[in-house]
This record gives structure tokens, sequence and C-alpha cells, in this order.
């Protein structure tokens, strides 16, 4: 089996990442990141190949990085985690060229990170939110209504907003609706209830007009000032300033879907219908959502049954 030395065999699979797998710059710089920091543990350890490599110390960087105890800070568990896959990704690849025998890696999975539970707004503070989100009735006012409206009225991605066209909402009676594009260019049909149908009309007739006269004629639902679609950047700091004047704090386009999903599951709405709203490919993904809607009804448990409270209660006498 050949030896290149470890700085020769992480530029080959650097090479490999990048060229045979077409990863993206971003990515093979986390790559290189991560593999760097593996190579000066090793290096430490007077270890000059991957074929001198045992399993035991591929185990030892693991819980370094998470400590702290080697070369460098120590990692948030997500970056651990996703470090300790590179690590095993590049020992796979020693195996595959034939470096070496055995894959030292394969024992060592990354820790299991703590999942992050969506957060999401109460339906007093999306009312606060909405009732704030236009400031003044000029074009720019009805447009950043409209937008919030959508957004918290069908869940959409900020991007698959910004991305409507004119075209791809129904506003007829008993058929509103909106057409979105998600992940993939995967189509789907979401309704829209009646808050966001009277923002959007008011948006159509009384605002957009003016802002498509700045313009070229785009098609585009959603305009800026200068007649042009309006940016995924530019909605974000229309919810930011909305957030702000609300008194919410920090608040994400990806807030109000959270909130979206949450406040029908909440309300009963079935899981599956939840998964086809926010356009999941699968309903595991939905199901973070199951989470946040069982804390809140543990709060409320807690704070009302008489059998929840941490001191039993007196016994009558």
């Amino acid at each position: 089996m050949a030896t290149l030395g470890l700085e020769r065999e992480l530029a080959v699979y650097l090479a490999h990442v990048t060229v045979e797998r077409g990863l993206s710059a971003n990515t093979v710089s986390a790559y290189h990141r991560d593999l760097s920091r593996y190579c000066a543990f090793l290096e430490s350890r007077g270890i000059e190949s991957l074929a001198s490599t045992p399993a035991l110390v591929v185990a030892e960087f693991a819980e370094a990085i998470s400590a702290g105890t080697d070369s460098g800070a120590p990692l948030a568990p997500a970056s651990a985690a996703r470090t300790v896959v590179s690590v095993r990704g590049w020992h796979r690849f020693a195996v595959a060229e034939g470096w070496v025998g055995d894959d030292a890696a394969v024992d060592v999975k990354p820790r299991a990170t703590p999942a992050r539970l969506p957060k999401a707004l109460t339906t007093d503070e999306v009312a606060a939110l909405l009732d704030v989100a236009a400031v003044g009735d000029g074009p720019a006012a009805l447009r950043d209504r409209a937008l919030l409206e959508v957004l918290y009225g069908s869940g959409a991605r900020i991007s698959e907003a910004t991305g409507l066209d004119v075209d791809d909402i129904d506003l007829g009676e008993g058929r509103e609706s909106v057409l979105l594009r998600g992940k993939g260019r995967k189509e789907r049909i979401v309704p829209l209830g009646g808050y966001a149908r009277e923002a959007l009309d008011a948006y159509l007739v009384r605002a957009r007009p003016t802002l498509a006269m700045n313009g070229n004629g785009t098609p585009a639902l959603f305009l800026n000032s200068r007649g042009g679609r309006l940016s995924r950047q530019s909605g974000w700091t229309i919810l930011k300033a909305a957030a702000e004047r609300a008194g919410i704090g920090d608040v994400s386009p990806h807030t109000l879907r959270h909130s979206f999903a949450t406040h029908l599951l909440r309300g009963g709405a079935d899981i599956r219908v939840v998964q086809e709203l926010l356009g999941h490919a699968s309903v595991t993904t939905t199901q973070i959502y199951t989470y946040v809607t069982r804390d809140a009804l543990r709060e409320v448990y807690q704070t009302s049954h008489p059998r929840a409270l941490d001191k039993p209660m007196p016994r009558p006498e």
C-alpha cells in the first residue's frame, strides 16, 4: 500500500471532492479546515500518514475537538459532528484508493446533536406583527403588508414568496390560493385566508401599478421601488422592521413559516396535510413541529392539572 504522507493525502482528497464530487467552494473550504485540524492532531502524536493511524487516535480526536484539548477551541456539537463526518469521509476514500487496508474511522460516530426546535410566535404576536407590517398607506406599505400576510398565511419560504408572479395567485371567490415553487422547483398550491386575500387585493389594485411604472414590465408579484422583483434580502428587511415596531425581537421569515405549521397543528390539522402545505418531501421533516405543540400542551397541563403540581394536593380533613 502506498504511503503519501498526510499533506499529500489531504491534497489528493480535496482535489477529489472538488473535481469528481463537484462540491462547492464553501464546502471544500470546510473540509480543508476540519481535516487540517485533524492532521495537526495526528502529527502531534507522531503519525505521518493515514496508514499508520489507529482507530483509538481517531476516537481521541473526536473527543478532543469537543473538549478543546487539541490545538483548537472546543467546537459546538454541530461543528464537532461535521468534523467527524469529514474525517470519516477521508478515511473511506483512503481505503478505496488502497492507501490503507482497514478503515480506522468506521466505528467513530459523530455525537448526536440536540434537536433545535423551531421558534414559533404566539397568535397574539403574529397579529401584532401584521398589524404594524405597513407604515402609512403608500405603495410600499401595502406591499409589505401583503408580503407578510402571504408568508404567514401560506407558510411560504421567503424565496418562494419573492419568486411569485402575478399569475401564481388566484383571488377568485372560493378559489383563493397561491402556487408556490419549492426546492427542486416542486410546485404546490396552498389556500389563502381572508386576511391574505384582502391584503393582496389592496396591493394589486392600489400599489403594484404605481411600483410597476418604474420597471420594465416584470411579471413578478412583489416589486421593489424600481419596479423590479423584490429580493429575498429586502423581504428580510421588511419583516425585521415590522418585528421591531411590534416589539417582538428577532424574527426571520422562517419564524413565520414555523408559526404557520405550529398553529395549524395546534388547531387540529393532520400532520400529513401540514406536510403538503409546507412542501416537505418527507413527513419526518414536518414531525419536528409536533414537539413544539407537545411542549405547549405539557406547559398547559403542568399549570392546570391538579395532579401535575410538584407537591401533592392537601387531603380534605
